[in-house]
């Protein structure tokens, strides 16, 4: 039995349970309240010691990082499968997924917390949070309080506009971000665009129709809508949207838009 242990908001979490429903791979998911420490708990720091999501338990074989954790659901269990075949299409399909590790993840992070998410953080969680990871982690999140004008801000929006444009570009070569196969690139950009339709920024699509496209194929997928979109936490998403649309000016001026 394949055990997930997981967050309904969590991007990573999100592009593994897209992986396991385009693979109709039967799971028990184990869904970690993030915001109250569930990643803490010393149970779980043995099978994650970093703390955080998602973590994916196969009998005795437990695996974290959700690009590996993709990567290891594709090559245990071959049907449905999600990477190509020749040696050079799976290299740009890696390309895309490492892009995510190395500047998309974080970047978004930063965004989501500087518009929205820094609201939702009571001085009780803050406080455990600061108890949790030192006591920088107080100073780092005076700076996402900033909201736009957090100085980190400006670089990682235009990151993410970045990676609309680098998408749109990619999409001349057929539906899908490595050309006709869907594959593990599409599953894990799916939670970055996700992210930006939450906090209102699809504005970054006008300009990019091959994306748009993309992101409506994507929404139009069953295993989309039941292992994404079907568990969006309601608790988040008009918070996300009323701070996104009061972002959405300086946003757009930021990225060249207005």
């Amino acid at each position: 039995m394949l055990t997930l242990y997981h967050n309904d908001m969590s991007v990573c979490s999100q592009k593994v349970r897209l992986c396991l429903a385009e693979k109709a791979l039967a799971h028990e998911a184990k869904h970690l309240n993030l915001r109250a420490g569930d990643q803490q708990k010393p149970e779980y720091l043995t099978l994650n010691p970093k703390g955080v999501v998602p973590t994916l338990v196969d009998d005795d074989v437990v695996v974290t990082e959700s690009v590996v954790i993709n990567e290891y659901l594709d090559d245990a269990y071959p049907k449905h499968p999600l990477k190509p075949v020749d040696p050079a299409e799976r290299a740009k399909m890696r390309w895309w997924t490492k892009q995510i590790d190395d500047s998309i993840f974080p970047a978004t992070g930063t965004v989501s917390m500087s518009v929205a998410f820094h609201h939702q953080y009571t001085p009780e969680v803050l406080d455990e949070l600061t108890r949790q990871r030192g006591p920088g982690y107080r100073a780092r999140f005076a700076l996402l309080q900033k909201g736009t004008d957090n100085p980190n801000f400006s670089d990682a929006i235009k990151r993410l506009y970045k990676m609309i444009n680098d998408m749109n570009v990619a999409l001349e070569r057929g539906p899908w971000l490595t050309g006709e196969m869907f594959t593990l690139a599409d599953i894990a950009y799916a939670p970055y665009i996700t992210r930006l339709d939450h906090l209102k920024f699809l504005g970054f699509l006008d300009k990019n129709p091959r994306t748009a496209a993309w992101y409506e194929r994507m929404r139009s997928r069953e295993t989309y809508r039941a292992a994404l979109a079907a568990q969006f936490n309601p608790k988040y998403l008009p918070l996300m949207e009323e701070k996104g649309r009061e972002a959405w000016p300086r946003v757009k001026a930021l990225v060249g838009l207005a």
